[in-house]
């Protein structure tokens, strides 16, 4: 038996935070930044914080599933961060992966997954990036996950394009 977890499809309730998240990676892309955005919602559907890449300035630290997690720490029970949703335009990287699991975040739903991301670059010539493009549960393997969402994807691949210059 895996101790790795199936990512799940995101529902139809998804989806609408999934857009959401889509909207700030636009917003961070529109600032120079790379196209990535997350939202933290609790279990009454909440949006707690909701952040976008800023990663421009040099801090290669700074993505907003991080900030998640950093603000989740200093504003959240323990309970209360086991019960909430990490959305995300993006999958976790392995370091976003490692923050949610440390600090206990619950769900991690992606619009589009690290794999469509490297598969992308490649497609347009570039590496696939300097840390291994792990899936959340290779990192994180008892944080559930569903995505990547089908409908999003072209989206998502249309401004990473447009942030590659292809």
């Amino acid at each position: 038996m895996s101790t790795v977890n199936e990512p799940q499809t995101p529902t139809a309730e998804d989806r609408e935070f999934l857009r959401r998240c889509v909207d700030l990676a636009r917003e961070a892309l529109t600032a120079g930044d790379e196209p990535f955005g997350s939202l933290l919602v609790d279990e009454r559907g909440t949006v707690r914080f909701e952040d976008r890449n800023r990663v421009k300035d040099g801090d290669a630290t700074r993505h907003p599933e991080f900030e998640i997690a950093r603000w989740a720490a200093e504003n959240l029970s323990p309970q209360e961060r086991r019960t909430s949703v990490v959305y995300t335009s993006g999958e976790h990287c392995p370091m976003c992966s490692a923050a949610h699991a440390w600090v206990g975040l619950g769900r991690v739903v992606y619009a589009s997954s690290s794999e469509q991301l490297v598969a992308w670059r490649r497609s347009w010539g570039f590496d696939a990036g300097p840390v291994a493009a792990l899936p959340i549960n290779a990192v994180a393997p008892g944080i559930p996950v569903a995505g990547p969402e089908a409908s999003l994807a072209d989206e998502i691949r249309a401004l990473h394009a447009r942030m590659s210059g292809v």
